[in-house]
């Protein structure tokens, strides 16, 4: 993938559309089924003005009621007959389309779960939801009716010919002398049309990201009286996509009528060269009538053929877009060795590490430290230090570039990553709840939890008092993002959530930053009996939560700069003692600094 820059695709690209195709094939005998019964409707319509032709000169003419009746019998039954062919080839590609658009969805959605983070860090979620959602609807009409209906359209178009050159050469000729004319209105309204349309599902897109950024941060907008500028921002979007609507609708105004005026032309010289040719006896009646009605038929699927197109343009357009995220290879593959991580029986080792988020930033260089299992770690630093991206690389969210991280003396690439998030919990600083039941954003849907474990964890970390609480107790909906909940409380949900499964890891990410004093002093009675026995790593700003761990590891511009237990730091006198002294003693640094910044008399 190019990276996110939309490009307008100027040409019909045949690949794509045998590629998006490919996804006919589970139905193929269903497909051929359709074909054939639209090669018979297709063939019934141009039927109709030959026999009426026959059923005026050979029957009318000569007063042969009982021949007429039967034609007329005839006519009414192919009617009836293609009618029933019409409502069967409906049924059938509606059945055809509504399962390739299912398996589409399910193939992106399974693509997406797929990405590194690093891709959701440089898409917007709008312009995700639109390849998923919007863009594989515009598929429907393409393989509901589009595909089969061109087939059908093209169909009508020869047996047309056919009929017409049986009924008359010349005025068959007299026909095809106005198709150039058609033809070259048809392709400049398609040159016009396809650009329109991939601009419309670009304005698409960026109308859904702009959406779903600000309604997900309409705390922020309101709080800071954004109301006025964001609506302004919103309306020119939309009257961008407006615009763009409106182009597209000039030209179907403009070309339809061009249709017509071909048609009435068509009509009008048959017409004329017709009555001059009966007047004469060279043609009868009967053509002339047929000849009418093939030339209504003949135009109408040219015109639909153009309305098609249409159709087949913004297909072909969401296509692309839709196998620009499937082609999106910003996935951290395992290699295919990959062993499966059963339980930590060694330590986790950081050699010489190097890591950067977009490859030219350094955000960790050559970090080496060592968690021995049943150990507790802790990481401190100033914001932009490289505490978090720690816990990126180890749960490989994100490849590190240089160095070497293992488990139990096995490098992590040569480790499957599902096994190894199955046996890591992490708890991190902005929690995330689902909006579905307490229960459910505690046990996620995983095998081997049950609601009595979750019921468990809970109480052994004094959740379970204000769960029981909630007007449902553990089956009260939180809402989106755990809306009835306060900040303490999701958290403590967060805590629920990492311990029920007992991993062998235990990460906790600036987990009580956003905690108050009650509910911290709540998870403080609980966690050292938590974290007993159990490896863990811990990250955060508050130091008296971190002071009864076995390791400090002190972060410096993403580089260790310190290592020892608390006691060994604070002797050091280095950052971490300055780090404690900030945060213990305020007013004495601030002395410290004022001293230290005067001159001497």
């Amino acid at each position: 993938m190019k990276g996110n820059q939309e490009e307008i695709r100027h040409k019909f690209d045949p690949k794509l559309m045998r590629r998006l195709f490919k996804f006919l094939q589970p139905y193929k005998l269903k497909l051929i089924g359709a074909v054939i019964l639209t090669l018979g409707a297709s063939a019934l319509g141009p039927l109709r003005p030959y026999l009426t032709r026959i059923a005026i000169d050979d029957h009318i003419v000569v007063g042969d009621t009982d021949g007429l009746a039967f034609f007329v019998v005839l006519i009414v039954g192919f009617l009836i007959l293609q009618g029933i062919l019409q409502y069967g080839l409906s049924l059938l590609m509606t059945w055809i389309g509504q399962r390739v658009l299912l398996d589409i969805r399910n193939k992106l959605y399974q693509h997406v779960q797929k990405l590194a983070l690093r891709y959701f860090d440089t898409t917007p979620v709008g312009r995700i939801v639109t390849r998923v959602t919007s863009d594989v609807e515009v598929l429907n009409e393409l393989f509901s009716a589009g595909v089969v209906l061109m087939i059908s359209d093209v169909m009508v178009i020869v047996w047309l010919l056919y009929f017409m050159w049986q009924t008359s050469v010349t005025l068959t000729l007299l026909t095809c002398l106005i198709l150039p004319f058609l033809l070259t209105a048809s392709f400049i309204f398609r040159a016009k049309v396809r650009v329109v349309y991939n601009l419309i599902r670009r304005q698409v897109s960026t109308m859904n990201a702009f959406i779903n950024e600000y309604i997900t941060g309409m705390n922020v907008v309101q709080l800071f009286r954004q109301e006025d500028r964001k609506f302004k921002e919103f309306s020119a979007i939309n009257k961008e996509h407006r615009i763009l609507h409106d182009r597209s609708v000039t030209y179907y105004a403009a070309f339809f009528p061009v249709v017509e005026f071909f048609s009435s032309l068509a009509l009008s010289v048959i017409v004329w060269y017709a009555a001059k040719n009966i007047v004469t006896g060279e043609m009868t009646i009967g053509i002339l009538v047929a000849f009418t009605q093939f030339t209504e038929m003949f135009f109408r699927p040219v015109r639909d053929l153009s309305e098609k197109y249409n159709t087949l343009q913004s297909s072909v357009v969401a296509s692309e877009r839709i196998f620009s995220l499937l082609d999106t290879d910003n996935v951290i593959a395992d290699n295919p060795e990959a062993k499966a991580f059963e339980s930590l029986e060694g330590a986790i080792e950081f050699k010489d590490v190097h890591f950067s988020y977009d490859g030219t930033v350094p955000v960790l260089r050559g970090v080496n430290f060592t968690v021995n299992k049943g150990e507790m770690v802790a990481f401190v630093g100033a914001t932009g230090a490289g505490k978090s991206s720690i816990i990126n690389v180890l749960s490989r969210f994100y490849d590190y570039q240089q160095g070497e991280v293992t488990i139990n003396g096995i490098s992590v690439r040569d480790i499957r990553q599902d096994t190894i998030r199955n046996r890591i919990a992490v708890v991190l600083q902005d929690v995330f709840l689902f909006s579905r039941t307490v229960i459910d954003n505690i046990t996620l849907g995983r095998e081997g939890i049950t609601e009595e474990d979750a019921i468990e964890a809970a109480k052994s970390l004094g959740a379970h008092e204000f769960i029981s609480r909630l007007p449902n107790g553990y089956h009260t909906n939180v809402r989106e993002r755990g809306a009835v909940l306060s900040v303490g409380q999701k958290q403590l949900i967060s805590f629920c959530r990492a311990l029920v499964t007992n991993p062998d890891i235990l990460i906790l990410d600036e987990a009580t930053s956003n905690i108050d004093t009650e509910t911290e002093q709540l998870i403080e009675r609980s966690i050292s009996t938590l974290l007993a026995g159990r490896t863990s790593i811990v990250i955060a700003h508050r130091l008296s939560t971190i002071q009864r761990a076995n390791k400090i590891v002190v972060m410096h511009h993403g580089e260790v700069a310190e290592t020892g237990t608390h006691q060994e730091l604070l002797r050091a006198g280095g950052i971490y003692s300055k780090l404690f002294e900030l945060q213990f003693n305020p007013h004495l640094h601030t002395l410290h600094r004022q001293k230290s910044h005067q001159s001497p008399t």
